[in-house]
């Protein structure tokens, strides 16, 4: 799979471990716009997916956590990589710890028939919402965004492959 850009602070010289933790994202396009979950609470956007478990296939992940968050169903025969963003920094929760990510993305089609979302505590207490939403208003939002708990690089990362996405003009 592709890299489509790295996130390296390099502030991770005094580090004396390090935590890996890579995700599966997925990329539906629809008329246009993009489906992405809308975090009501602290007013972001993130392309559906999460943590891949141990010993889980990245795609199964993707599929998995689309779902969960979305309510929508992956159609499997459409998914195609897109490319990975490797992102490595300083941790926020422990300064000798160095977090190591890499964030999968894949091009995939959904079935039109929405099911129920099965949200962690945490993506409930953020009120989780799927949105069709045009790429420069995600874009637009997650690099305004004032008040939360993440690390911005979050909101950064997924601007980029927005902007990505645009600029191969898979979307406008």
């Amino acid at each position: 799979m592709r890299l489509l850009f790295e996130m390296d602070l390099k502030d991770y010289g005094k580090c004396t471990h390090s935590f890996r933790r890579d995700s599966a994202r997925s990329i539906i396009i629809r008329n246009g716009k993009v489906a992405m979950i809308h975090s009501e609470k602290y007013d972001y956007y993130k392309f559906p997916g999460g943590g891949i478990e141990n010993g889980e296939d990245p795609i199964e992940a993707m599929i998995r956590e689309t779902q969960e968050e979305a309510g929508l169903t992956v159609i499997p025969e459409t998914v195609k990589e897109y490319g990975y963003v490797h992102r490595i920094q300083r941790s926020d929760k422990d300064p000798s710890e160095c977090f190591v990510q890499d964030n999968y993305y894949y091009l995939c089609d959904v079935a039109d028939e929405l099911v129920s979302q099965d949200l962690d505590e945490y993506e409930k207490k953020e009120s989780y919402q799927l949105e069709y939403i045009e790429p420069s208003l995600a874009i637009e939002k997650n690099r305004s965004v004032k008040d939360s708990p993440y690390n911005r690089m979050m909101f950064e990362r997924e601007a980029r492959v927005l902007e990505m996405l645009m600029l191969e003009g898979l979307v406008k």
